[in-house]
């Protein structure tokens, strides 16, 4: 899987998931810093990127859009470090990865993972 990692996450997550087996890029090596949400998410569908992000709005986005893609994993959890979170959003990824391949926004959240599929309905996420 292929990863776009949002401007509110560290640049390590790069080297992290790279080092897990993913393809990932952070967004300050693509793109503009002040960039919109619209702009990223854009960027992730029409590169068959996934978005990993702390920022809410993502969410409200692919709701207002009623999107099917880009899938977005949104980690909301107090210490946003690779070294402290690598192995839970790997974990994450592998066992939501046929969801996140179809269109999904994934939630890391306490101790649980929250999936919605895609295109989301009136009320979700």
């Amino acid at each position: 899987m292929k990863f776009v990692i949002d401007m509110n996450l560290s640049p390590n997550w790069t080297a992290a998931l790279r080092s897990a087996g993913f393809e990932a890029f952070h967004w300050s090596s693509i793109g503009p810093a002040d960039a919109s949400d619209v702009v990223i998410a854009e960027f992730a569908r029409s590169n068959g990127m996934a978005v990993i992000t702390n920022d809410l709005d993502f969410g409200k986005l692919l709701s207002t859009d009623r999107a099917q893609l880009p899938s977005v994993i949104q980690i909301r959890l107090g210490d946003l470090r690779p070294a402290t979170l690598l192995s839970t959003v790997c974990q994450t990824i592998e066992a939501t990865r046929a969801d996140l391949e179809k269109g999904a926004l994934v939630t890391i959240g306490g101790s649980k993972v929250r999936i919605s599929t895609l295109p989301l309905v009136d009320g979700a996420p």
